[in-house]
């Protein structure tokens, strides 16, 4: 009885097996007795070889279609809705730092004894332009008004570029919007003042970018200290 019980234990364990299992096992044995009998047993562990090996094998991605691409895509977020009260532009004006600075305006503080502070004291940076906070110009000449607008709009050109220079078109325009100008003696002003500015000898409106000379530079650093 004993032995019998063990003889049975395949069979009863085949059939536990699940229900397409055993109809795959069935026709690989059904296959297996196409065979020379010699051949039979061979061929029926080759076939369940490879049909495990295959039962073992992952299972490939599918690549999903058009329309399941659309549905899995994320959905795009909208832009925040910001206040329209000031708050942003506030936040995006700041103040000047050594990094905002080209090489050559660093050295002409350094030289002149000036310091990232005197020129927070002048300007502040409104995302990436350079804005005066100077209203006062501390003189009622208006030809020495003229000269100060131009020394101050090269100081800023050289915190952004490092080249200290002005367009007179420019210094014109500020001039008006001040009240300071004088337009008999406009370019007059500039050639009373040209040691100031580096190989000047006469205005042009052709040719309005003037640049500054070293001793246009220390007047610029002095002009700093004064309005402060």
């Amino acid at each position: 009885m004993q032995a019998m019980r063990v003889e049975c234990q395949p069979a009863m364990l085949f059939l536990m097996l699940p229900e397409t299992f055993k109809a795959d096992v069935l026709e690989i044995i059904s296959i297996a007795k196409e065979c020379p009998e010699s051949l039979q047993t061979k061929c029926l562990e080759m076939l369940l070889e490879h049909y495990l090996n295959l039962s073992r094998a992952p299972t490939p991605k599918r690549e999903p279609t058009e329309k399941q691409d659309k549905k899995e895509e994320a959905p795009v977020a909208e832009p925040p809705v910001l206040p329209d009260d000031g708050s942003v532009r506030d936040a995006l004006q700041s103040d000047l730092l050594n990094s905002d600075l080209h090489v050559k305006a660093r050295r002409f503080l350094e030289k002149n004894g000036r310091t990232i502070e005197d020129l927070n004291e002048l300007f502040f940076k409104d995302g990436e332009e350079v804005k005066p906070l100077y209203d006062d110009l501390k003189t009622t000449k208006s030809s020495e008004s003229q000269i100060r607008i131009a020394l101050l709009q090269a100081l800023r050109s050289g915190i952004k570029d490092g080249e200290f220079q002005f367009d007179g078109e420019k210094v014109r325009e500020e001039c008006q919007l001040r009240k300071a100008y004088d337009g008999a003696n406009f370019a007059a002003n500039f050639r009373n003042n040209a040691a100031l500015f580096e190989s000047f000898e006469k205005y042009e409106k052709t040719s309005p970018v003037i640049k500054l000379s070293e001793a246009g530079r220390k007047r610029l650093a002095e002009l700093m200290a004064e309005l402060k």
